[in-house]
């Protein structure tokens, strides 16, 4: 943690300095440069005081996450393990994977138990809800393995709009990775995380999925994570996360 007053306050420069911003001299010139704002307000004043816990701090426009006990893990979750913290059946589960932290984990929405790749952990409550809500329409990425050859002709019609039994699924984004006679690559972006929804869509075109991945939630990336390994958020994924649930 870092350091407060009896007030529980810090010098902003401090604060940027030793949240990672830059050096405490850089971190100096970037609120002289009208560059660092606090709570909507542009803070030039050296020696500017504030609560690390609560200030919204920006630096070139960037969110810096608050000074907390709280923590942001991301998972590539292998496929076979349940999207649950424990299960009555004593099959693998996410808590297997964070078994030696000391901190009260739970994961932020769900994968299918089939399907693998990026799964949130926190033990932050308010994030863990915000973010999973389909109201706050965070993007969320997917490479799916499918029985056929994709045309252009189904992109297109992934992207008009297919109708469900429950409803319309919107997808703002489509490729085909790859096409053969026998199997397809897709790449598609949904905002939502009704049940199964990504292989109920693609088998709805006509396209069974064979193998389904999450590469992205957000500006949160897969790429460089092994199968069950762990990694904390970037500050950078974290800012962004935070304002995307207007937390």
């Amino acid at each position: 943690m870092i350091p407060t007053d009896d007030e529980g306050l810090v010098r902003l420069q401090k604060l940027l300095a030793q949240s990672g911003v830059a050096s405490r001299r850089r971190c100096e010139e970037l609120m002289l440069a009208g560059l660092v704002e606090v709570d909507g307000e542009v803070v030039t004043r050296l020696g500017t005081k504030v609560d690390p816990r609560t200030a919204v701090i920006r630096v070139e426009g960037r969110r810096l996450p608050p000074v907390s006990a709280h923590v942001y893990l991301v998972l590539n979750k292998p496929r076979g393990v349940v999207s649950t913290m424990s299960d009555p059946e004593g099959r693998k589960t996410l808590s297997d994977y964070v078994a030696d932290r000391p901190e009260r984990l739970f994961h932020v929405g769900r994968l299918d138990t089939d399907t693998e790749g990026l799964i949130l952990l926190t033990n932050d409550g308010d994030f863990a809800q915000r973010v999973a809500h389909p109201s706050y329409e965070l993007p969320k990425t997917y490479v799916a393995e499918v029985e056929g050859r994709v045309t252009k002709g189904t992109v297109k019609r992934l992207l008009t709009g297919v109708t469900l039994d429950d409803g319309p699924v919107e997808v703002s984004a489509a490729r085909v990775v790859e096409a053969r006679p026998q199997r397809s690559i897709v790449e598609l972006t949904i905002h939502e995380g009704r049940n199964r929804i990504v292989r109920r869509l693609l088998d709805e075109v006509g396209h069974p999925v064979r193998k389904l991945t999450r590469t992205a939630i957000g500006p949160v990336l897969l790429r460089g994570l092994r199968s069950g390994q762990l990694r904390e958020l970037t500050r950078e994924e974290l800012g962004t996360l935070l304002d995307a649930a207007r937390l």
